[in-house]
């Protein structure tokens, strides 16, 4: 399954299950909300070491990627073009890692 089939098939969820399907269906400060809810979630799981599973790691990133894919195609984006022309301006861009605290290898 390609990209733009999985958000067609997340659109057809949505439109099944009440979701919303354009953007005067939705409120996008609530489902920024809504992602950001997820990702707290992920970072709970891998917290808890609960990788596997019901509510754990691996099925909060899917539900991260179901509702930012969700919104985009509400508006009609195709995120799989956005993906990949922020891969390739990344492989042109550096960080200044030095004045970052954060960790890379």
């Amino acid at each position: 399954m390609t990209f733009n089939e999985l958000s067609a098939k997340i659109m057809e969820q949505a439109a099944n299950k009440g979701f919303g399907v354009k953007p005067e269906d939705v409120i996008v400060a609530e489902k920024i909300a809504l992602i950001h809810s997820e990702v707290s979630e992920a970072f709970e799981a891998y917290r808890r070491n609960n990788i596997d599973g019901k509510d754990g790691f691996k099925e909060e990133l899917g539900d991260i990627l179901q509702r930012v894919m969700h919104l985009g195609a509400i508006f009609g984006f195709n995120l799989e073009d956005e993906v990949l022309k922020k891969l390739e301006a990344n492989q042109k861009r550096t960080w200044p890692w030095e004045k970052m605290n954060e960790n890379h290898s």
